[in-house]
């Protein structure tokens, strides 16, 4: 399974690595690419991805994960292009599951995206799982406790294992 985001996907792939998931890319240096980063099929974040296959196979499934800065955003259509441009890069008839970043229940600001970002980001994952034209599953929200959150966003190694768990619960 290879996947696509930025510095919470990297945190999602630590932590699923480190609790024992096997089906799912280890962290490959996605941090900081968010979703203007991915809509371009031949862009450098593109590139990193294709790496990936090139040495461990084109993925039967991708995980897309929607992250954001505060400014611009995303739109739905961008990520409509997200999608299309994992299903060029990934094996044939390959499975897409989609997400947003992570959400806070715990009240944490994540300062990158703005205080409605990852609720943007979650939104837009389950409007394009609604979509039956974009053929992606929604697996569920990752979500991160405040004792989670090493700088505002990210998880510490505590939250990586948590986000590791919801992941081996998502995808095994």
């Amino acid at each position: 399974m290879g996947f696509i985001g930025c510095s919470m996907g990297e945190n999602v792939a630590q932590g699923y690595r480190a609790v024992g998931g096997q089906t799912m890319w280890g962290p490959y240096g996605t941090g900081g690419l968010v979703v203007q980063s991915w809509t371009d099929t031949n862009s450098a974040a593109w590139q990193k991805f294709d790496q990936q296959a090139s040495q461990y196979g084109k993925p039967t499934a991708v995980w897309v994960q929607i992250c954001i800065f505060q400014n611009p955003g995303a739109t739905y259509n961008e990520v409509k292009e997200l999608i299309a441009n994992a299903r060029q890069h990934a094996a044939s008839g390959a499975k897409i599951y989609i997400t947003g970043q992570p959400l806070y229940p715990g009240g944490n600001v994540c300062f990158l995206a703005g205080a409605n970002g990852p609720q943007l980001t979650d939104d837009l994952a389950k409007q394009a799982a609604a979509d039956s034209t974009q053929n992606v599953t929604y697996p569920g929200a990752f979500r991160l406790q405040n004792n989670e959150v090493a700088d505002g966003c990210h998880a510490n190694t505590a939250g990586q294992a948590s986000l590791g768990r919801q992941a081996l619960a998502f995808w095994g």
